[in-house]
């Protein structure tokens, strides 16, 4: 589409003369002078020539050709320029003629270069994903699931070494606190900020300085590598890649100053050994290799450090792709290309043939990353110069070349620039996944934690732990694999009777059983249902997925189902019921007090109220003793002499005064007042 549009725009406009004050093809006849580099005193003649743009819209082939050419970003500027100056057909070009048409280019780059290309890129990844995943179709267990039971599946523990003998013992605690590894952090940050402060043409007091901190730094690191060996041995000491690595440092630390001293130079600098084709001082220059070491040690670096080694894991088989086709088009291009002459006015020069294998490859890889990719390939066509020693006829001087570099070029980086180079970026991508998923979720990066805090509860590599340690390892480890530090023990018991690790007869537990048992928990992998038939589908799957797997281990980390064995979620199940047992007497006993405390409450709230009612009630009773006075007074003198004991009607005792109420009060909080605790030991008796 684009092409057609350009077509209709363009073509016939991309002539141009030689002589730039010529405009027509009539004009454009005879020579002209020219100055060498504007030198006046360095005239020089040359023919007039009317020709075209090697990137020309003539025809819909041509347009594509340089459309395609724009969309891989090299030379478009030129085509641009070309096509604002271009003023008619079969004229010269005029300094922007038309601005505007820059819009046709700027809309083709972002549609075409910004959107299709990319798009064409995602298609590649999701196709790379999707061919992966093709494997695993009708599997129950997702990529992520796979991974990490595998990874507990075939992960071993690691051994640390730790002497027995007393003094080197103390040597060990050294290398081993934390104060240790911060001293060496700081040193080696300062070892890397004197190499980066050295520069050209420093003075020699400076020279000097700098030659005095590396002679301290390396008499520093040589007594770093003594204790060390002095607290693991040679044999401990060299399994470790990275102390070998410090040892090879320090000896050619060593080795450099003393061939600068011997030699006479002094300084490094200044000295003979900088004039040595091969010298060694690039080995004081990897020490600062050793940062990878120390920031290994955070999480962030750490989980960037484990993608980009699976990545390298994974890039090989691209890399054997890539150098297929490097070797076949290498192949090709010597065949095709190989008799052009090495020219250094043009693109095939010197630094970029086809005559040998070497440099075709060379050649290949330049053009892989797009580096003037286009004028190689005009500079490939029919025309060219023979290189003299070629097998070539008289008068064939000038035919070598073909119009297969068309095909040629275009095939080699379409096939590079966005399908292979797009491959690398898809395995990135597919390690890189976890960065852009939830962090709750587990995944194999997760895993090395649990192997290093293993190896503080096992340091021999046994494989196996006391099932009590179990519980504090994991809270060490942070979630989503352990439990974290703030998690509460009773959680943390609930978690380990879910996960239910097998427990052997002398109450340890194995490794791979408990990894294991973390991850299932974890992702949640055949949890739901009857547990046997759940164990019984998973070592299905496991057989499936992974034939080559023992049986003893599948039984270890999925034992068979006895009845009678035990295992951690009984243990754990039983110290559970041990703690809601007591949590359970706790609130009853609390209940009871309460209750207590609620009748004794409200009886003397009762009696607050009556307090507050004494001064009515005294008033009351006061009122009923004066009215039967009254009556009593108005009796007449025959019956009361009539009147014998006993007989009387109105025959009420004397009535007795009331007592204060605080007294009262004061009476009623002694019959109430609480009984006395009894302990376990004494016995209530009725």
């Amino acid at each position: 589409m684009f092409a057609c549009i350009g077509v209709q725009l363009f073509k016939g406009r991309f002539y141009s003369c030689t002589d730039e004050a010529k405009h027509t093809p009539v004009e454009c006849k005879g020579s002209f002078v020219v100055y060498k580099d504007g030198d006046m005193n360095h005239p020089m003649v040359k023919e007039r020539i009317w020709q075209n743009s090697d990137f020309n819209f003539d025809n819909v082939l041509m347009g594509m050709l340089a459309l395609f050419t724009v969309s891989t970003f090299e030379g478009w500027p030129q085509l641009l320029y070309r096509a604002v100056d271009a003023n008619a057909i079969n004229r010269g070009p005029i300094y922007n003629y038309r601005v505007e048409i820059s819009i046709f280019f700027i809309i083709y780059i972002i549609i075409i270069a910004f959107f299709m290309m990319n798009i064409f890129v995602g298609f590649v990844i999701i196709t790379f994903r999707e061919q992966g995943e093709a494997e695993f179709k009708n599997c129950e267990l997702n990529k992520n699931q796979r991974q990490c039971v595998y990874y507990a599946l075939k992960a071993q523990p690691i051994k640390i070494y730790i002497p027995k003998n007393p003094s080197q013992f103390k040597f060990w605690k050294i290398i081993n606190s934390s104060q240790f590894e911060y001293i060496m952090f700081v040193l080696i940050l300062g070892n890397t900020l004197t190499l980066a402060v050295q520069h050209y043409e420093q003075s020699k007091t400076f020279t000097s300085i700098m030659d005095i901190l590396n002679m301290i730094f390396t008499v520093v690191f040589t007594v770093e590598m003594i204790i060390k060996l002095l607290a693991l041995r040679a044999h401990h000491y060299f399994i470790d890649p990275w102390n070998s690595f410090d040892a090879l440092i320090v000896v050619g630390s060593v080795l450099d100053i003393a061939v600068s001293e011997f030699s006479g130079g002094g300084g490094h600098g200044e000295g003979k050994g900088e004039s040595r084709k091969v010298s060694i001082t690039f080995f004081r220059l990897f020490r600062v290799l050793r940062l990878v070491k120390l920031l290994s040690k955070g999480e962030g670096i750490r989980t960037l450090l484990w993608t980009f080694v699976k990545s390298l894991q994974a890039l090989p088989y691209v890399g054997l792709l890539i150098a297929m086709i490097f070797f076949i088009y290498a192949v090709i291009g010597m065949q095709t290309f190989g008799k052009v002459a090495i020219d250094d006015s043009t693109e095939i020069n010197r630094n970029c043939n086809f005559q040998t294998f070497f440099m075709a490859v060379l050649v290949l890889f330049r053009c892989a990353t797009g580096e003037q990719w286009q004028e190689i390939m005009l500079a490939a066509l029919p025309g060219r110069r023979c290189d003299p020693e070629a097998d070539t006829e008289p008068g064939e001087e000038f035919t070598c070349g073909s119009n297969l570099s068309y095909i040629y070029f275009i095939s080699f980086f379409m096939l590079c620039a966005y399908l292979i180079i797009n491959l690398f970026i898809a395995v990135i991508m597919d390690n890189f996944e976890y960065l852009t998923r939830d962090w709750t979720v587990l995944g194999t990066h997760h895993l090395d934690e649990f192997k290093r805090v293993w190896s503080d509860y096992d340091p021999e590599a046994t494989g196996r732990i006391k099932h009590i340690d179990v519980v504090t390892m994991l809270r060490r480890i942070q979630p989503p694999l352990g439990f974290g530090k703030l998690c509460p023990h009773r959680v943390a018991c609930k978690r380990l009777v879910a996960m239910n690790v097998p427990l052997h007869p002398d109450g340890t537990v194995t490794f791979n059983a408990t990894l294991f048992a973390l991850v299932r928990t974890s992702l949640k992998i055949k949890t739901e249902g009857p547990i046997d038939q759940q164990n019984e589908e998973l070592k299905m799957i496991i057989k499936k997925l992974w034939k080559h797997t023992k049986p003893k281990l599948i039984d270890e980390v999925i034992p068979p189902p006895r009845g009678d064995e035990v295992t951690c979620r009984k243990v754990y199940a039983s110290f559970l019921i041990q703690d809601y047992f007591k949590k359970f007497r706790k609130r009853k006993e609390r209940e009871r007090k309460s209750k207590k405390k609620d009748k004794a409450a409200s009886l003397q709230q009762g009696l607050r109220s009556l307090q507050d009612l004494a001064p009515e009630m005294r008033l009351a009773i006061a009122c009923d003793l004066e009215d039967e006075e009254r009556v009593d007074g108005e009796m007449t003198g025959d019956e009361v002499f009539d009147s014998e004991p006993g007989n009387s009607v109105n025959n009420t005792p004397a009535s007795t005064p009331m007592p204060p109420f605080e007294t009262l009060v004061e009476r009623t909080a002694v019959i109430i007042e609480p009984e006395p605790e009894l302990t376990n030991e004494e016995v209530i008796t009725e």
